[in-house]
């Protein structure tokens, strides 16, 4: 059967993984499918992350559809690549909504193409569902009918931790920032100087770099001057390797607390041996983790992706796990609702009173005044090693 999923410049593996995520076993014509939609990075250095998510997804829909579908039709997913760009990703979701006419949105790892989509969902009264991008104002956008809910992190409440990390790991008293120079750096940036500000510690200084920086020497030895003895690190996975290599040409061993950017691809490989110095945030881990739902969606997911053979090949597992419990609330809304329409939708996902999903038992996951399903208490801290993502015992 033709995919219905098109996807450009995305590799043979990447899009073998979205096509699986989109095809059935059952033929179906467009009226005998509910067709949700997933706008994400499927090439590039954060490639991982949309890998990941459309692994998640597809297994949640494959429960779905087991169960007979969602209002009687089979669940059908449509992938889109928004190649880290915030202009393609709301072409994308315009393009999913008006043309697939696709009854909600699924977001991908970048703030800034999540912040584009926003707006458009929020008008068209599509829900739009966040699985990664943990920017704050993507669900707390002031929007008089909020359509954007989240199962991921959320900048202000990762900044606070990020802040007790450093202070209760590494003893910090003059922390300094080395954040992109995008929304998403702009977010932590208030974030990281409230949670300071609360706790009483200044900051070495702040310091921006562009995504396409090869040499951020400079930034750093402008902290490395003031006196900054951690650093908070805000970045996607190639900025971030730039990162670590500029600290190694530097031999500045000073301590890394990131939030989970270096997660989202080949950070291992580009970073080289230096990688595990960081320690970064996530939501999710299957290493060791011994819940019974966690082993048996490993098992689906060995059992649908034959190239994974063990944890390293589920990394990153957080998108993963956030996009499988963010498929199964979008679903338990619709079930709930009886209708396709947003508004019903959207008013259906503040009635779920309980969800026992993957990464946690969710109560009451979303009310009129909070759109975030996951809490501080949600989080835990990890490195890699090698391709791994470990839990760190703090």
């Amino acid at each position: 059967m033709p995919t219905r999923t098109r996807i450009p410049h995305v590799t043979r593996r990447l899009l073998l993984a979205a096509t699986a995520a989109t095809v059935f076993a059952v033929p179906a014509l467009a009226q005998d499918t509910l067709k949700l939609g997933l706008v994400a990075a499927m090439s590039g250095q954060s490639a991982k992350s949309g890998e990941a998510i459309v692994r998640g997804l597809s297994i949640a829909i494959d429960e779905i559809n087991a169960k007979g579908g969602l209002l009687g039709k089979k669940v059908e997913l449509l992938v889109r690549d928004d190649e880290s760009n915030p202009a393609k990703g709301a072409v994308a979701a315009r393009e999913l909504v008006q043309r697939e006419k696709v009854v909600a949105l699924f977001g991908g790892l970048d703030t800034p193409v999540s912040i584009a989509i926003v707006p458009f969902a929020n008008q068209n009264k599509v829900p739009f569902m966040g699985v990664w991008a943990a920017g704050t104002p993507i669900t707390r956008n002031g929007a008089a009918e909020n359509y954007a809910f989240r199962v991921s992190a959320v900048d202000e409440l990762v900044d606070v931790a990020l802040v007790e990390y450093a202070v209760k790991k590494y003893g910090a008293k003059n922390p300094g920032m080395i954040l992109i120079n995008n929304p998403w750096g702009e977010s932590n940036e208030k974030g990281l100087k409230a949670a300071l500000e609360a706790r009483k510690l200044p900051y070495a200084g702040i310091e921006k770099f562009e995504t396409g920086d090869v040499d951020v020497v400079p930034q750093l030895s402008r902290l490395k001057q003031a006196g900054a003895d951690v650093l908070f690190l805000v970045a996607n996975v190639a900025p971030s390797s730039q990162v670590v290599k500029s600290l190694d040409r530097m031999s500045w061993d000073v301590p890394i607390v990131s939030h989970w950017g270096p997660a989202g691809g080949r950070f291992s490989e580009l970073a080289g041996a230096s990688a595990a110095k960081v320690h970064f945030i996530q939501t999710f881990s299957f290493s060791g983790n011994d819940s019974p739902k966690a082993k048996a969606l490993f098992e689906a997911l060995r059992k649908k992706y034959p190239e994974i053979k063990s944890f390293a090949d589920v990394t990153p597992a957080v998108g993963i796990a956030n996009a499988y419990d963010g498929m199964h609330l979008i679903a338990l809304a619709i079930g709930k609702a009886g209708s396709t329409e947003g508004p019903k939708i959207r008013a259906a996902l503040y009635e779920i009173d309980k969800y026992e999903g993957l990464i946690k038992t969710y109560a009451k996951p979303f009310t009129p005044t909070n759109h975030d399903a996951l809490s501080a208490q949600d989080y835990i801290f990890t490195y890699f090693k090698g391709d791994e993502i470990l839990p760190l015992t703090q």
